[in-house]
């Protein structure tokens, strides 16, 4: 008996992925105060414990780093960039041919700013580091160190000098991204999961898309997301002219892979010592990704699986998303799920611009559920609070990682959360009361979804016929999916007389009313003569279910506030990345 098709999206999964992600770059807030020190008979256990959540706070400690050094450099600071790098990672300037860059960058950057003491610092700069530093870079610096000097006599603004390029600002954001690429594999610093999976799937996406011909229906979302351009690849400091020792399946894997020339894929299987895994993460990770972007993204998401507090944000572009562009909740149902229960933008926005003719209607309803759900604290307090990207290496150092709590662990572990006081929060406490009535209908939808998830069907009705009666006929059969848990609960508990007036008054009606709902009933009633306490977990996905209940409340939510930019902001995270999978 199957009358819910599985959905394609595993919502587990993904939630995990982003925790991951969210922990792995510490956008959301530390615990507020210090865990209890461990006793001395659990030390052997803690050590062995603590090693995964030491290897992630290492990492990002050297993201951290990577991005500041990058920002110094593109800015022009060479100095600041070194600075970094002897305090933090000193073993990187064992690289001559780095150290030659960053040099000669230094010398150029202190010619550009002209005064006569900076004109002193670039000459020194040539005699102790640059010259020093050329005679053993690789074979070509010693002419690159003879070239660079032309720099001292033609100016920064003649274009027909012979050390334009030299002058170019593009330098610095070339030698900042070399920096990067080397960095991160020198550190280890490679970026979560989440993100070098998206890199992956919309770089695939847009290829797939270029060689069949075809436009893109998350273009608006990939392109700004993914940039054109990638950092320069690291490059090895010995020079070979001998064959590579490495398998051509590897090197074709790796050039197909990320888009690369043969020779291309050679060069970063060599720097990576033949680690086909660790080549494909570098060049993963020389991707550019607007981080902003999906930092907002994944901050909407968390707010709407319930992963983190409210507020939420409307993101610059999102909401001028069109439907024409098929990123609405119906694609989720054309991948497996309900075909008949599709929702579209056109039907969620027919009136005065997406908007419901009983708006007032539906904000009263909310406002009476809001009230109760202020009363009994639904779950706000335990989830974890946004705290946003912090590029601060003092804090990246400074502020150490709770071993038990920086591990993965699976989706919804509310009960390891932390409760945030007011005190601690970092949001707007001019927050408008529409924009809090917004994050409190995410707290009804949540709870709804709470309670689908725990069988607790009879209930949802009840509560979604007091907030918008018309919603269930509209979408009958996720009534028919809800009373068929009820039934099947009923069922369980040996009511069998319950479960027939559920049947009758319920199943019957809307079997009558659709017919591809007629075998999903039979099937249903067969459970009558089955004497099985398991019936309902062996008939019923709950968590699918749950799901599908949340996306299509979203749109109700969407209705009652005159917006659709809720709707825009999750699901094109979530739904493009369902996209990009499939």
């Amino acid at each position: 008996m199957d009358p819910l098709p599985p959905s394609p999206v595993n919502w587990d999964s993904l939630d995990a992925l982003v925790l991951d992600f969210v922990r792995s770059d510490r956008l959301i807030a530390p615990p507020a105060s210090p865990s209890p020190p461990s006793s001395p008979s659990s030390s052997t256990t803690t050590a062995t414990s603590s090693s995964p959540s030491t290897s992630t706070s290492s990492s990002y400690c050297s993201r951290i780093l990577i991005r500041r050094a990058r920002r110094a450099l593109e800015a022009g600071d060479v100095d600041a960039a070194l600075a970094l790098l002897r305090a933090h990672a000193p073993a990187a300037l064992l690289d001559h041919r780095l150290l030659f860059h960053l040099h000669k960058q230094r010398f150029v950057e202190l010619v550009r700013r002209g005064t006569e003491a900076d004109r002193e610092a670039a000459l020194d700069c040539l005699r102790t580091a640059l010259a020093p530093c050329a005679l053993d870079a690789y074979p070509e610096a010693y002419e690159e160190f003879k070239h660079i000097l032309l720099v001292l006599i033609y100016d920064q603004d003649d274009q027909s000098s012979p050390v334009v390029n030299e002058w170019s600002i593009k330098r610095r954001f070339e030698l900042a991204g070399l920096l990067s690429s080397i960095l991160r594999a020198h550190l280890q610093a490679y970026d979560p999961i989440l993100s070098m999976s998206l890199r992956y799937l919309i770089s695939i996406h847009k290829v797939f898309c270029s060689r069949q011909g075809v436009s893109s229906p998350i273009s608006d979302l990939t392109e700004r997301l993914l940039f054109e351009d990638r950092d320069p690849p690291a490059v090895t400091q010995e020079c070979s002219v001998e064959a590579p020792p490495f398998d051509e399946v590897d090197v074709q894997a790796l050039a197909h892979a990320v888009e690369l020339t043969r020779q291309g894929a050679i060069d970063s299987l060599k720097f990576a010592k033949g680690d086909l895994y660790q080549a494909f993460q570098n060049e993963l990770c020389r991707m550019k990704m607007d981080l902003s972007l999906l930092d907002k993204l994944v901050h909407e998401y968390c707010i709407y699986r319930g992963i983190v507090q409210g507020c939420s944000h409307a993101l610059p572009g999102t909401a001028d998303m069109q439907c024409s562009q098929n990123i609405d909740v119906s694609f989720i149902n054309n991948q497996g799920a309900n075909n008949e229960a599709q929702l579209d933008c056109e039907s969620a926005g027919k009136q005065d611009g997406g908007c419901c003719t009983s708006d007032i209607t539906h904000h009263d309803s909310w406002s009476k559920r809001l009230r109760r759900v202020r009363s009994s604290t639904s779950g706000q307090g335990r989830r974890k609070r946004w705290r946003g990207r912090a590029d601060d290496l003092n804090y990246a150092f400074e502020t150490p990682v709770d071993a038990n709590r920086d591990t993965l662990s699976p989706a919804f572990d509310m009960d390891e959360d932390v409760v945030i006081g007011e005190h601690d929060s970092v949001l707007d406490t001019g927050l408008s009361d529409t924009r809090n009535m917004q994050d409190q209908k995410y707290e009804v939808i949540l709870e709804m979804r709470d309670l689908t998830r725990k069988g607790m069907a009879s209930k949802v009705v009840d509560e979604i016929n007091s907030i918008d009666p018309d919603f269930f006929s509209q979408n009958p059969i996720l009534l028919f999916q809800l009373k068929q848990v009820e039934f099947l609960k009923l069922v369980a508990g040996g009511d069998h007389v319950a479960a027939l007036k559920v049947a009758s008054a319920h199943l019957g009606p809307l079997a009558a009313s659709n017919q591809a709902l007629l075998k999903p009933l039979k099937e249903t009633l067969v459970t009558l003569i089955q004497l099985n306490e398991d019936v309902l977990t062996k008939a019923v996905s709950l968590p699918v279910l749950a799901s599908s209940l949340q996306v299509y409340l979203m749109f109700i939510c969407c209705k009652s506030i005159r917006s659709l930019t809720y709707q825009c902001n999750w699901s094109a995270f979530s739904i493009s990345v369902v996209y990009l999978w499939y």
